[in-house]
Formats: C-alpha cells, structure tokens, sequence
C-alpha cells in the first residue's frame, strides 16, 4: 500500500497545506503565514513577573554597552569601535576568500590581550585548524579551540570555557537535536541563531557567526537570520589578488557604509591603513586611456584609477567589456560621449577596467570614466599630476558631488597637483573651503568643458 504523506505545514489563514516550509502562501499569496503543523505557539499573556522591571531611559547603564577594541584597528573601523559585549556579528563571503584566517587572526589578537577566545569548527578538524594557527602565527594560551556540529555541544563547550568572544565557523553547519531538518536548512538556522543569540545576550558575549554566500553573492539561508543579528559584514576580494575588503551592511552600533582594507599575505592577513598604492598603476609615464579619481568609502577617501581601451572594429555589434564599474553607468557615459561631446564609439570596441580589483560604483567616478574613455580615442595620455572627480548627467552637464575636500586632500597628499572638479561643488556645503595649498582646481559645467580643460592642460604640462 502507497504511504499516506502527511503535510507538515499549513497556511494559518487559508488552510493551504504544503510538504515544506515557504515564506508564501501559495494560495492566498500571504507572507509569513505558513506555519508548522503542531508547533507550539507563544504565549500572549503574561503568566510570571519580569527579572528586568522596565527603568527610566536616563539610569540605564551603557557601561557594559560600550565597545570593545578587537586589536585590529581595519576591523575597529568598520565595527565603529570594536565588540560590543553582548553582540551578534554575521561575516559573509565566498569560500577561499579568507574569512577563517581573519577571524583566527583576530581571536588570538584578542587572547594575546589577556581576554578568552573560543573558536568553534564544524568545516575543520582541530587539527586542521591548529595547522593554519601555527602558519599566521594565531596560537595563543587564552585561545580555545573545539570541532562540534551539534548545538548542545556548543552551548557546552561555552559553559566550560566561560569566553568573552565566540566564533562559530560557519552557522550552516552547526545542528540541534530537538528541530527536524537537515544542518543549513531554513529551520536549523534559525534555531541555531537563537539559542547563540540568547547565550550572546544573557553572559555578554560577542559571537561573531561565519555565513556562507549564495552565486549572487547574498547571505545564504533565511533573510530572518540578518534581521536577527546586530551587525552584518561582508568579505570581499578577487581571489586571484591580495585585497580584501570587509564591508558593514548592517551594524546597529556603529556606522553601516564603512570598509576595512586587508591584504592577504602567505602568512596571514594584515591590515591596511593606506590601500591606496594598490590602486595606482605606474605614474612615472602615463598612457593613453588612463585616469586618476578619488572615491569616498564611509568616511575614507580611496585613490583609484580607471583604465579604458578604444579599439576601432569592423564587426557589426562592438563589444563592451567593463571590470570593477557598473556595465550599465558605462553604457550611459559611452552615450553621452558620443551625443554630447562627439567622441565617435559607435564602431569601436570598448574596454573599461579598474587597477588592483577595487570596484567603484559612485557616481563620482564619472569624470574620470569619460576622460579615459576620451583619451583612448584621441590616443593622447592626460598629465600624470590631474584626478578628476564629478558625476554626468545625460545632458552632459557636470553635477555637484559631497566630499569635495577630503578627495582633494587625499589626492594632494599622494602629490597630485591639479583637479578637474564640477563648478560650485567646493563651496556647496563650507563656504570658506579652499583648495589645499599648491593644489589647482579646475572647475567645469559640462563634458564638453572637461575634455577642453584636460587638453589645456596636457599642452601646458603641469610640474
């Protein structure tokens, strides 16, 4: 006789059954209203005294609240501080990228400063993970080690070891005995993060959760699972180079658009207080197709160059190829340029990179986008000395960016002496705002006016 399945789930508005958990109601297209058959639900009424009766805003203590230096100064950047007590960090990336070596490295930073680290592994043996210790030298006295998969064994091992910071690499491995499901699945996760968060909360503890990524590139498992942690990262890097970026998507402690720049070496990952030089090709003989800009992270300006490579062709759809920019905003300067300012693309090939694998998607790095696009086709270099900086509108027409100030500091300070900026965007938001000393700013209103400046300027030369 056939077996007589039974469906686990069903629509708590509807009555709509299905074999497995979906976050809509395949009948009346409701979210979040398919639930297990049987669980138990919460209660609404409250049936015992709170511990923690409610208190006056003013004479709550932030003293156990504050941050915590990791003893990283990239990884403090991004956190706003550091750890926070208590708190649940999620760092997502790809595999190979170094997610590991940079959390090994930072538990045994933070065990050198006499606090205790536990590193929990369910990819690796402990052995395996010793081995990688010992080559970026992460082996410590106060820094624990233990290979479990199970969730009780967790909770065990934190209840021995009594540690102020947990790493758990990854969460999609880890597993309870009491949920149905197979580890990874949208159930285990969920109840993983739970018991860890309530753990993190009730014994102040920073755990900080290893996620894995799907081909998109987005957190794998349930979205509820970003919702529940206090602070989201994400590693990222091209795995054939040695940069490496952690950036906050997410972080309820501190500032949610900065970046920590590392550089992974044989023998670990170091941080990067001035990544700049990795974004910079031979300035010494500038070619053709080349310029410099300066893009704002967080609060950190970053020097970059944009490469481009015009190449007549006689096929009758030419290629754009574009690495490290957004293909589309490409597609709209190459569009602009050849309706705007009479650079003929239209039977030419056109390849659009950055240097060093940065990627840039501000708007700002428009200036720079056309001018090299621009010098490619004339097949004259632009001065060595010049950044530009600006965003184009489909008019043509250069518009106003914020940061102003910073970008040309940063680029004074790497020698740079002359900048082709939008009109007004100086003074916008400091009216007493000047240029640094010794830099020339170049201010222009259109495409058209940029192209001519940098012209003047490569026939004029600059020191």
């Amino acid at each position: 006789m056939a077996k007589v399945q039974v469906a686990p789930y069903r629509c708590a508005d509807c009555g709509w059954t299905t074999a497995k958990w979906v976050g809509r109601c395949g009948e009346c297209q409701a979210w979040g209203t398919v639930e297990e058959v049987g669980a138990t639900r919460a209660r609404t009424t409250s049936v015992v005294a709170s511990r923690s009766p409610a208190v006056p805003i003013g004479s709550v203590d932030i003293a156990t609240a504050r941050a915590v230096s990791s003893g990283i100064p990239e990884l403090d950047r991004v956190l706003g501080g550091g750890f926070v007590p208590g708190a649940v960090l999620l760092l997502a990336g790809e595999p190979g990228v170094g997610k590991s070596t940079l959390l090994l490295d930072t538990a045994a930073t933070w065990a050198r400063s006499g606090r205790r680290a536990l590193y929990v592994t369910g990819e690796e043996s402990a052995a395996q993970v010793r081995l990688r210790a010992e080559r970026i030298d992460a082996v410590a006295d106060e820094l624990y080690l233990a290979s479990e998969t199970d969730l009780g064994s967790v909770l065990g091992q934190v209840e021995a070891t009594a540690p102020s910071l947990l790493i758990l690499d990854s969460v999609q491995t880890i597993s309870s005995a009491d949920v149905d499901g197979v580890a990874g699945g949208v159930t285990q996760v969920k109840e993983v993060a739970a018991a860890l968060i309530a753990v993190a909360k009730s014994r102040d503890i920073t755990v900080v959760l290893v996620g894995h990524v799907t081909k998109d590139g987005s957190v794998a498992g349930p979205r509820t699972l970003e919702h529940l942690v206090d602070v989201v990262l994400t590693f990222e890097g091209d795995r054939q180079g040695p940069l490496r970026l952690v950036r906050a998507v997410k972080n309820r402690f501190g500032p949610a658009d900065e970046i920590g720049c590392f550089e992974l070496v044989d023998d670990g990952i170091i941080g990067l207080s001035d990544p700049s030089g990795l974004f910079l090709g031979d300035r010494r003989d500038p070619a053709p197709g080349t310029c410099v800009t300066v893009t704002i992270e967080g609060r950190r300006p970053l020097i970059a160059e944009v490469q481009a490579l015009v190449a007549p062709t006689s096929a009758p759809q030419p290629r754009r190829v574009v690495s490290g920019l957004d293909g589309s905003r490409i597609a709209m300067m190459l569009g602009v340029l050849e309706r705007r300012a009479g650079v003929r693309l239209a039977t030419a090939d056109c390849f659009v990179a950055t240097v060093g694998g940065v990627r840039l998607g501000e708007p700002a790095t428009d200036m720079a986008v056309a001018l090299a696009i621009a010098s490619s086709v004339s097949d004259i270099a632009l001065p060595a000395g010049l950044v530009a900086f600006g965003e184009i509108g489909l008019a043509g027409d250069v518009r106003p960016i914020s940061s102003l100030e910073r970008r040309l500091g940063e680029a004074h300070r790497l020698g740079f002496t002359d900048a082709i900026t939008p009109t007004r965007s100086l003074r916008a938001r400091t009216p007493s705002a000047d240029p640094p000393p010794g830099m020339r700013v170049h201010e222009v209103a259109s495409i058209q006016d940029a192209i001519a400046a940098a012209q003047r300027l490569n026939r004029r030369g600059t020191p």
